[in-house]
C-alpha cells in the first residue's frame, strides 16, 4: 500500500489508474486470445449439446472471478459495496431487456464486445467494423439520440442500491458462502474439462481471465483508499469504456486518463501480442453481404443492449456477477436465454461443430 501511495503521489491518480488498467488489460487480452474465451461460443455449445471446450473455458473464467473476488472481500482486501453495480439505483427492466438484446446481438455479430476487440487486434476486419458500430451505438445510447429510449426502458422497474441490489445481503450470505458457490462452479469446470479432454493450458488461460476481473476490483479499490479525489471502484467492462474511448479519440483527447482507457489499450496490445507470438495474425473480412448485414445489426443491438443493461458479457457476466449484483445476474441470464434462442432461430440444424482443436488436449 505504501508503494501505491508513493506512485499516486509521484505520478497522479489518473496515470496510476491508467497504468493499472493497461496491465490488467494486457493480461486479459493475451489469455482471452489464447483460451478462446467467448460467452457466445459457450452458450451455443451448451444449447447445441456439443463438445468443444468453449463452455469449459467460460466456466473456469466465471468460477475464478467469483471465487477470487469473494476471497478478497472475505480477507478484507476488497470492499465493493460502493461500486456502481451495488451502491447505485439499478434497473431490473433495463437489465432484462438489455441482456436480451445483447445476447441476441452477440450471436448475430459472432462475438461479444470483448471478443470483437480481441479478434480485431489479430487482424479480423469484420470485428473492427462491428466493434466501431458497437461503440458508436453505445455512445448514442448513453448521451445521444438513443438516450431517451434507453432512459424510458430503464425506468420501467428499478431497485434501490445497497440491500436492494446486493444479492448477498438479500440472501443473508456471507463472503464465505459466496466463495463456496464459486468453488462449486470451479469443481464443475474441472469435471467438465476432464470429460472433454480440454488442454490444461486452456484451463490456466481461462483462469487468468477470471483473475483479471478480481485484480481490477482489488486494484481500483486500493487506489481509492489512498487517493485524494473520489473515483469509482470498478472491474472489467467494455460497453461504456469502448464508447468513451471512441469519443476521446474523436472529440476529447485532452481529458485525463483513467482505468478504462488503459484497459482498452491493454486488451488490444495483449491480444495482438498473443496472436503475433503464436502465428495467428491474419487479415479476415466479411463472408458476403448477408454476413455483413447480420454482424452490423448484431453490433447495434449489443451497443444499445449493453448500455441499457449497464454491462456487457464481461461487465455483467463476470465483473457484476462476481460481486453478486442483482441486475448483473438478471443480465447474464437474459444473455444466455437470448443467445440460445437466436442461435436456434438462425440455424436449426447446425452444419459445423464449434469444436476448436486449439483448446482440446491431444489424444493419447
Amino acid at each position: 500500500m505504501a508503494l501505491l501511495q508513493a506512485a499516486v503521489d509521484a505520478w497522479g491518480e489518473s496515470q496510476v489508474l491508467a497504468l493499472g488498467g493497461l496491465t490488467v488489460g494486457v493480461l486479459f487480452g493475451f489469455f482471452a486470445q489464447r483460451s478462446r474465451f467467448c460467452l457466445r461460443s459457450a452458450v451455443i455449445e451448451f444449447a447445441r449439446n456439443q463438445g468443444g471446450g468453449k463452455l469449459t473455458v467460460w466456466l473456469f473464467a466465471f468460477a475464478t472471478a467469483v471465487l477470487v473476488t469473494q476471497g478478497l472481500a472475505w480477507s478484507g482486501v476488497l470492499d465493493a459495496s460502493s461500486a456502481r453495480q451495488l451502491a447505485a439505483r439499478g434497473s431490473v427492466s433495463g437489465a432484462a431487456l438489455g441482456g436480451l438484446l445483447f445476447g441476441a446481438g452477440m450471436v448475430l455479430a459472432r462475438g461479444c464486445s470483448s471478443r470483437l476487440l480481441v479478434l480485431a487486434a489479430g487482424g479480423n476486419l469484420r470485428s473492427v467494423v462491428s466493434g466501431l458500430v458497437f461503440a458508436v451505438t453505445a455512445q448514442a445510447s448513453w448521451s445521444g439520440v438513443l438516450a431517451p429510449l434507453r432512459e424510458t426502458l430503464a425506468g420501467g422497474w428499478t431497485v434501490e442500491g445497497g440491500a436492494g441490489r446486493d444479492l448477498l445481503l438479500r440472501w443473508g450470505w456471507g463472503h464465505g458462502s459466496a466463495m463456496l458457490f464459486g468453488l462449486a462452479w470451479l469443481a464443475a469446470a474441472i469435471w467438465w474439462a476432464r470429460r472433454q479432454r480440454v488442454a490444461p493450458w486452456a484451463w490456466g488461460g481461462a483462469m487468468v481471465v477470471g483473475l483479471s476481473v478480481a485484480a481490477a476490483w482489488a486494484f481500483t479499490h486500493a487506489v481509492s483508499t489512498v487517493s485524494f479525489d473520489p473515483h469509482p471502484i470498478q472491474a472489467l467492462s467494455f460497453t461504456g469504456p469502448s464508447a468513451e474511448f471512441l469519443s476521446r479519440v474523436l472529440f476529447a483527447g485532452g481529458k485525463p486518463l483513467n482505468f478504462d482507457m488503459g484497459l482498452i489499450v491493454g486488451v488490444v496490445l495483449g491480444s495482438f501480442a498473443a496472436a503475433a507470438c503464436f502465428g495467428e495474425l491474419k487479415l479476415e473480412g466479411f463472408q458476403g453481404g448477408a454476413s455483413m448485414r447480420r454482424a452490423l445489426v448484431g453490433a447495434m443491438m449489443m451497443g444499445f443492449g449493453g448500455m441499457l443493461a449497464g454491462g456487457c458479457a464481461v461487465g455483467a457476466g463476470l465483473s457484476g456477477a462476481a460481486v453478486f449484483s442483482l441486475t448483473a445476474w438478471v443480465t447474464l441470464f437474459a444473455m444466455w436465454a437470448a443467445a440460445a434462442l437466436t442461435d436456434r432461430w438462425l440455424d436449426h440444424t447446425p452444419t459445423a461443430s464449434l469444436q476448436d482443436p486449439s483448446i482440446m488436449a491431444t489424444p493419447s
